[in-house]
């Protein structure tokens, strides 16, 4: 019986030294390929959240468009309240439990101040930069919001 033991074994040994390459590409193939999937597809995943600020209402941009991680920042902001950011102002006074998160900013702002209503880039910096300043949190420097 231990003679049958080693000829099989013997016969197994020369299949894999056979058929070697073969196995050892792929072995690797199922080594490597959940890596290069996780490489190529988590990504994507951490920039679900990511938000561009629409800037299409302004005619010559000076610097690239804001982004940043929506719900990140409102948790570490700690707001809960959407119109916090997303305001909506009638005769003047910002109307409470109103949002205007359907809508793009230059939707209400024009590219120029008009009367009491800021400019875009005004409104943009009064709302964003306000805030951090008033806080003494977050971003106020150019080049800290508008990423090259």
């Amino acid at each position: 019986m231990t003679d049958r033991f080693y000829a099989d074994r013997d016969s197994f040994d020369g299949l894999l030294k056979k058929g070697d390459t073969k196995m050892k590409k792929r072995i690797a193939f199922i080594l490597i390929a959940p890596v290069l999937a996780g490489i190529f597809i988590l990504p994507v995943f951490s920039q679900e959240d990511m938000e561009v600020i629409d800037d299409g209402g302004f005619g010559v941009k000076q610097r690239p468009a804001v982004v940043f991680r929506h719900d990140e920042h409102n948790e570490l902001a700690e707001i809960e309240d959407c119109s916090e950011c997303h305001h909506v102002y009638e005769n003047g006074e910002k109307l409470e439990d109103e949002s205007s998160e359907d809508l793009s900013c230059s939707e209400c702002h024009d590219e120029k101040s008009s009367g009491r209503q800021p400019g875009l880039r005004r409104a943009f910096h009064m709302n964003c930069k306000g805030c951090h300043l008033e806080n003494r949190k977050g971003p106020v420097m150019c080049g800290q919001c508008h990423a090259r």
